[in-house]
């Protein structure tokens, strides 16, 4: 066993981290509430609950359900909005030692844009994550990820607004994923993340009525992890740009797989709410995995799956 730490530096889109390991949006709140728990600095990344450019409630209760292997959430992307983020939440993420993405959405092509072009002078922001799985309000309700077209009209609304390296979340909920994250790239995406929640439902069989007031909600969690690093496979192989995997990575082993498969880095989310250390633990996880096998560099198992 090699007894000296591997290089564990990525580059997401031209932000350097300092390993692959980063949050996922909504499950980490805006990083302060895990402050007593973790060493924050010690995150390749943080990216912070979902901002609208006004504060949102989200959907009434009851909006989470555990499931087999994972939960269903049906949040509605609550937050304070862009003015309470920047005047309360801020401060302290500019204290950290860690590069700070912040997770954008809007019901219109024109929110997006209005959003990403405050956010552009704001310092403390190192990079945008962008939430094209939100309902587009004037086409009917359908996600803006749904199709190449509405994903590219977005992220290119949004590139003219913003010279902050873009990074794109798709959703699962799709014919074909690859077609999404070539059309975003094509736009100006500096970054993939993939992917978000899949979209499911519970069932109170005393009631006969659903579990959740939203009635559908995002499943996440080990469930998903196949169908994920499926998905992260395909896209890796597709674009140009790092790809970030997302979906029930719980342990290194699972990260690992996520590496392996072709992501630059991953995030982490469900697992935080079973294991506040999880973060961490992978890293440690990660850095093990590497010494045992001789291995100096992240970057030597990234992309090495053989078919």
């Amino acid at each position: 066993m090699n007894s000296k730490k591997p290089q564990m530096r990525v580059d997401i889109g031209g932000i350097e981290i300092k390993n692959p390991v980063m949050t996922a949006s909504g499950t980490f709140g805006y990083a302060s509430e895990f402050k007593d728990l973790i060493d924050l600095n010690r995150l390749g990344a943080i990216v912070v609950k979902g901002l609208s450019l006004e504060p949102s409630r989200g959907n009434p209760p009851p909006r989470i359900v555990e499931t087999p292997c994972g939960m269903l959430n049906a949040i509605g992307l609550e937050n304070v909005g862009l003015a309470a983020f920047v005047k309360e939440k801020l401060p302290f993420l500019r204290r950290l030692d860690t590069p700070i993405f912040v997770n954008v959405y809007g019901k219109s092509t024109e929110e997006y844009a209005q959003l990403t072009a405050r956010l552009e002078d704001i310092d403390g922001v190192s990079g945008i994550e962008v939430n094209i799985s939100c309902p587009n309000v004037k086409s009917g309700g359908m996600a803006f990820g749904a199709y190449p077209e509405s994903a590219a009209e977005v992220v290119r609304a949004i590139r003219k607004q913003t010279t902050k390296p873009l990074m794109v979340k798709l959703s699962p909920n799709v014919t074909d994923i690859t077609e999404i994250a070539k059309s975003v790239e094509a736009e100006g995406a500096d970054s993939i993340s993939l992917i978000n929640t899949i979209t499911g439902m519970a069932i109170d069989i005393e009631t006969r009525r659903p579990k959740l007031a939203n009635i559908t909600g995002g499943l996440s969690g080990p469930a998903i992890k196949p169908v994920a690093l499926r998905m992260v496979w395909q896209v890796a192989q597709t674009v140009n740009v790092p790809v970030v995997g997302i979906g029930g990575i719980m342990t290194a082993k699972d990260a690992l797989e996520f590496l392996i498969a072709g992501a630059v880095a991953v995030q982490i989310g469900t697992a935080n709410f079973i294991n506040p250390h999880a973060t961490t633990d992978i890293i440690d996880g990660i850095e093990t995995f590497l010494m045992e096998r001789n291995i100096s560099d992240i970057s030597d198992i990234i992309a090495t799956l053989k078919v």
